[in-house]
């Protein structure tokens, strides 16, 4: 399932921009700058590894080097963090809250770093501004949820909070999906892919700023780092832990490699690519080589087919709501119609097409389909409504 990209703060930034707020008149000079480098130290500290560095309130010693141990397992090539939102305090007050963007980029992973938003709590004494907490404002870091562990393999990195066999379990699945998604669409130098595992749904929920209830049966998502340009391979796959557990061991290939694939086709994905298409050669890719019939895929399409109810059109963006009714029927007619395009034109005119579709702009689906499969998008429609009435018998 692929969502949007962990957003960057907006308003805030573009505060940045405009340039500081005025000192009052009596206010000591500088508080913003002396702020930024206390802040720019922080991450220096934390990207060096040196507690000694840090800007430390008194009574937060122990909470910086708890940060320090539940990121130790994690290699930065980045790590800043900068103010986002300030006002400069009134004479006389010591005691300070700011915006911050916590930027990151993990060795091997990051392109572009990921932007978290963050509450700065500081204090001053006669050595400076010092940090008293630090806490997300949006979707958290890994790190916010735990100490993280790691499990690698040649290329794939696994970050998680829980049990070493279970992480290293996840990063050799991760490493069989690669070759699937290459079959498919060909080579593909995405450096290492990343997979983070959550403890629990609330870890998970916590990790995206969703509620707990919202991905209730999505074993995985793909996110996007929000410091990314649109287009850019550098995603993350978090898996839901509950759901994940509860799988297969082919359904945990299949999710795996369906995510994989997201990361693999981000290049090629706009915000103009239907979802049908995007999920359905995501679950296309995913079954590969599962041996499993048409049925077996789609329990819940073939179940409704039985009793009467047939798709009227191709399924809508607003259907793959993560808890809409009806989104696992969603999944398995995009994969259905993914599959009729693969069997019918080759697999290879169904990679064609979703690049063409990318390239094509908004409102270019009709051309990519005239144009790679020879027919329109309604005349595919029919056949497609065709092959799902098959499932009758």
């Amino acid at each position: 399932m692929r969502r949007p990209a962990l957003a960057a703060p907006g308003p805030a930034r573009r505060a940045v921009r405009r340039g500081r707020r005025p000192a009052r008149p009596g206010t000591p000079a500088g508080s913003r700058e002396a702020v930024t480098r206390a802040l720019a130290q922080r991450a220096e500290a934390i990207l060096r590894r040196d507690a000694g560095l840090m800007p430390t309130a008194p009574g937060a010693e122990e909470a910086d080097r708890d940060l320090l141990a539940r990121t130790a397992a994690i290699r930065f090539t980045e790590y800043t963090l900068r103010p986002t939102t300030f006002t400069e305090p009134a004479p006389g007050v010591d005691r300070l809250t700011v915006g911050a963007e916590l930027g990151y980029r993990i060795s091997g992973v990051d392109d572009y770093p990921a932007l978290l938003e963050r509450q700065v709590e500081l204090v001053r004494d006669r050595a400076g501004w010092r940090v008293v907490r630090e806490v997300p404002t949006g979707a958290a870091a890994p790190w916010d949820l735990g100490a993280v562990r790691s499990a690698n393999a040649p290329h794939c990195l696994v970050l998680g909070l829980g049990e070493d066999a279970e992480l290293a379990d996840l990063a050799a699945l991760a490493e069989r999906s690669m070759p699937i998604v290459e079959s498919v669409w060909g080579a593909w130098k995405p450096g290492r892919l990343l997979l983070e595992l959550p403890l629990t749904v609330q870890q998970f929920a916590r990790r995206m700023d969703v509620s707990a209830d919202a991905y209730q049966g999505i074993a995985a998502v793909t996110l996007a780092v929000g410091g990314a340009p649109t287009h850019t391979p550098a995603d993350r796959i978090v898996v839901n832990p509950d759901a994940y557990r509860q799988l297969s061991d082919l359904g945990r290939r299949v999710v795996v490699t369906h995510e994989a694939t997201h990361v693999a086709t981000r290049a090629d994905t706009r915000p103009w690519t239907p979802l049908w298409l995007s999920e359905g050669v995501a679950d296309y890719t995913g079954y590969q080589g599962a041996g499993r019939t048409v049925r077996q895929i789609a329990p819940e399409l073939a179940k409704d087919v039985r009793a009467g109810r047939l798709p009227s059109g191709l399924p809508a963006d607003d259907a793959f709501t993560a808890g809409s009714a009806g989104i696992a029927q969603a999944y398995e007619l995009s994969w259905l119609a993914c599959d009729l395009i693969a069997r019918r034109y080759g697999p290879e005119r169904l990679v064609a097409l979703y690049r063409a579709v990318g390239q094509n702009g908004s409102g270019g689906l009709e051309r990519a389909f005239r144009a790679e499969l020879g027919l329109g998008v309604a005349e595919f429609t029919k056949d497609w409504e065709a092959e799902v009435a098959t499932l009758r018998a």
